[in-house]
């Protein structure tokens, strides 16, 4: 074996050892309750703010719907008033219909005139196509299902795939509730849907990796289609303070 054949082999390695490290700790990640706060008190829209006439509260949960008669000519989204955190873990639950549908959660994200943001969102469809995704307004798909992407200040990204994104999707329930669950800290941004790791992405491309930002929810241009969420919660992490072994931001902790 060759020197240059032997390094490849080692970066092989080496990258395996690292996605069995990051699966581990995502898998046996932190799933309680604890330092939670709800964002939604299940009654009214009080908290959140969007473009009237859109979003109310339907048994419990943050409903907007799109219909022939009512259709949506433009994306819009509700803001969380609750302030622009950076390390943080979000919860909730969704429930998406209509074929074609698309919405999603912003995190980090800034607020832009008419309903509009721009950031990162963790991304729900009823396709099949995005949910589960990191997406950002610029870059488009930033992490796809079953990616690990590492960008770095150049943007330069190095993707490694750590499972298959069909294989992802059967833990999505069509027209059901799912939970989402959002992790950001420090460079880190990492999605399950019902327990399920969805995508891991280490961002150093300041001008897009932002720190801290609003958190929205989003109304999709397009097709007929209704999008709800409730038990939304957050667990906001001091940033002064280290992780510790069983806290849920350990994975987002874990070098590659």
């Amino acid at each position: 074996m060759n020197q240059e054949t032997s390094n490849g082999a080692i970066r092989l390695v080496a990258a395996a050892v690292s996605v069995g490290l990051i699966l581990t700790t995502a898998l046996g990640a932190d799933e309680s309750e604890e330092g939670f706060v709800p964002m939604f008190n299940g009654k009214d829209l009080t908290g959140w703010e969007g473009m009237p006439g859109w979003w109310e509260v339907r048994d419990g949960a943050i409903v907007a719907e799109s219909t022939p008669a009512k259709p949506s000519d433009r994306t819009h989204y509700l803001y969380w008033k609750g302030g622009e955190p950076a390390d943080y873990e979000l919860r909730g639950r969704y429930r998406i219909t209509g074929a074609g549908g698309n919405s999603g959660i912003q995190i980090r994200s800034e607020r832009r005139p008419n309903w509009d943001t721009w950031g990162y969102q963790a991304d729900i469809d009823t396709e099949g196509v995005y949910t589960g995704c990191l997406y950002q307004h610029d870059r488009g798909l930033v992490a796809e299902r079953g990616q690990w992407v590492v960008i770095d200040a150049a943007g330069q990204k190095n993707i490694t795939r750590f499972a298959d994104s069909k294989t992802l999707l059967d833990a999505v329930k069509d027209g059901d509730w799912n939970e989402y669950r959002i992790l950001a800290r420090g460079p880190r941004v990492v999605l399950w849907i019902n327990g399920v790791l969805m995508c891991l992405v280490e961002d150093h491309e300041k001008k897009f990796a932002l720190p801290k930002g609003i958190i929205a929810l989003q109304m999709h241009a397009g097709p007929p289609m209704r999008i709800a969420f409730k038990d939304l919660r957050i667990r906001i992490f001091d940033a002064r303070v280290a992780a510790s072994p069983t806290d849920a931001g350990r994975v987002a902790l874990t070098g590659p």
